[in-house]
Order: C-alpha cells, then structure tokens, then sequence
C-alpha cells in the first residue's frame, strides 16, 4: 500500500484513524438495527411502542461491543465498570437531573409563567414505568453520543472537537421532533446542545457513563412524568403535576415543546457547565481532562 494511502487509514501509530473507527461504528449500527428490523417483521413481532427504545439501546450497545473487542479493549472501557461506584454516580446522576430541571421550573413558575394542578390519574405505577422507558432512553442516547464514536473523536480530534460535534449533532436530531419551529426551533437547539455538553463533561469528569446516563434519566423523568411538561416536543407523557401556562412568551415558558424551550433552562445548563468545568472530577490522573489541551492528536 502506498504510503499516502496508508496515512490517510492509519495514524503515527499504526492504528486506525479515530474517523473511520466511526463511520465503520455508524455502519455496523445501522446493519445490526436493519437486521434486527427484518427479522422482526418476518416473525410478526408487534411494534412495541415505548417499550422500543430497550431494543435501540442494545443494538447500541452491540454495535459498540463489537467494536471495542475488534480493538481488543473491553467493553469496561466505554464507561461501564459496574460496581458500587457505578450504581452511585447513577443515582447521584439522576437526582442532578432533577435538581436541574425542577430549578429551571422554578424560575419560569417565578416569573409567573404558569401554575401546577394535581393530575389525579397519574400514580406511582404509571410513573414507575415512565421511569423505566426514560432509562432505556438515556442509555441509549448516552450509548450514541457519549460512548464508542464521542470518545473515539476525543482520542483523535481532541476534547473540544468532540464536544462541539456532537453538541451539534445531538441538537440535530432533536430537529425533527414535534413543536421544533421559530422561536422554539431556536431556543430548543441552544439548550439541546447545552446538554449535550453538560451530559459530555458528566462522562469526562468520571470517565463513566453512570453520571451522564442518571442526568438524562432525571431530566426526561422530572420534566415528564413528575412536572407534566413535554418532553423535547414529546407531549403523551402525563405527569404527577399539570402545568396550567398563564399566556406568557414560548421563549420563557418553552410551551409545549418542554422547558429545554426556554430561556430560563440556557442559564441553568450555563450554571451547571461552569461547576463542571471547575469540578476536577473522579476520573484518574492519567485520563484525559477536558481542558487539557495536549489531548489531540491525528485523527
């Protein structure tokens, strides 16, 4: 092979390049999903709704398995190193998530944006499985975007690059969900990539995906099932508590689309950024730091 042509596959180190790791990544998901698609067609599985985020979550993880053991480190390394500490920084995660979205309530509440009202129908159970669904939905999402293909463009690109594209890609496919236009479309991207960073300093800091996985879960259930918001344009979630809006401007109240809508949620997700960005985290010393800017090299 020619040198050039070697180059633009392998790195200085004879590896391959974190780009194509990536695509090779995206191109291994979407078989296994259009695989596993077929065959439940063939067998007459029914569509299960909610429920189907679970299956998307393991061909996630499939995909990212694979890849891992092709580069013969183990699945472990992706940020699942199960354990007590684990099962901690989930919990400890998920109870952030709440804080953060119930604080964003707050101040729209404060500024007289609406008022709550009991739902009488909404009981632990139903809110038991909404959590179970939010769960599916966080390891999923956290799988995607801040497992094999993110920390592979950390490796390659560096830690600024990877949080900038996959802020912005993660933004991206929230564009086609329901109520993402005008302002909205406007203030929901902002605050969906937001997030996106927020969620990729959760895994930085921790070199886990417990942390970033327990604050997707507790901003989705809170928002959802606890408050009665909608849930990034998803309205046929009911919560514990009805939102009773008082007329105010979507940019302040985020309408039907969800408090990630709202200006109030930029100045949370702004807050919680710069306390992450001051935390010196619990990942080891040898571990790349988020404002380490050594980190990058040949992609």
């Amino acid at each position: 092979m020619p040198p050039w042509l070697s180059a633009s596959f392998l790195n200085k180190q004879g590896s391959v390049r974190s780009g194509w790791k990536i695509l090779g990544f995206i191109a291994l998901f979407l078989a296994l999903g259009a695989a596993v698609s077929a065959l439940a067609k063939a067998l007459h599985v029914p569509r299960l709704g909610a429920w189907g985020v679970w299956v998307a979550a393991a061909i996630m993880a499939t995909a990212s398995l694979i890849c891992v053991r092709l580069e013969k480190r183990s699945f472990r390394d992706l940020g699942f190193h199960l354990g007590g500490r684990w099962l901690r920084d989930l919990l400890l995660g998920s109870l952030g998530g709440v804080l953060l979205i119930l604080l964003t309530a707050l101040l729209v509440r404060g500024l007289d944006g609406f008022h709550w009202e009991r739902a009488a129908a909404v009981g632990p159970r139903q809110m038991g499985l909404a959590a179970l669904v939010f769960l599916g939905v966080a390891f999923n999402e956290e799988i995607m975007t801040r497992g094999f293909p993110f920390q592979r463009l950390v490796e390659g690109g560096g830690v600024w690059v990877a949080q900038l594209v996959f802020a912005g890609l993660f933004a991206l496919l929230h564009w086609g969900n329901p109520g993402m236009h005008g302002a909205t479309k406007l203030w929901g991207t902002v605050n969906i990539a937001l997030a996106a960073i927020l969620l990729g300093f959760c895994y930085l800091r921790t070199r886990s995906l417990a942390l970033p996985i327990g604050v997707h879960l507790g901003w989705n259930w809170a928002q959802g099932s606890l408050l009665g918001f909608g849930v990034s344009g998803s309205t046929d979630i009911k919560g514990y508590w009805t939102p009773v809006f008082h007329g105010k401007p979507e940019w302040l109240t985020g309408g039907a689309f969800g408090l990630e809508a709202s200006l109030p949620c930029v100045l949370v997700c702004g807050a919680a950024i710069l306390l992450l960005w001051r935390w010196k985290g619990s990942a080891s010393r040898n571990e790349v730091r988020f404002d380490d800017a050594s980190t990058a090299s040949a992609s």
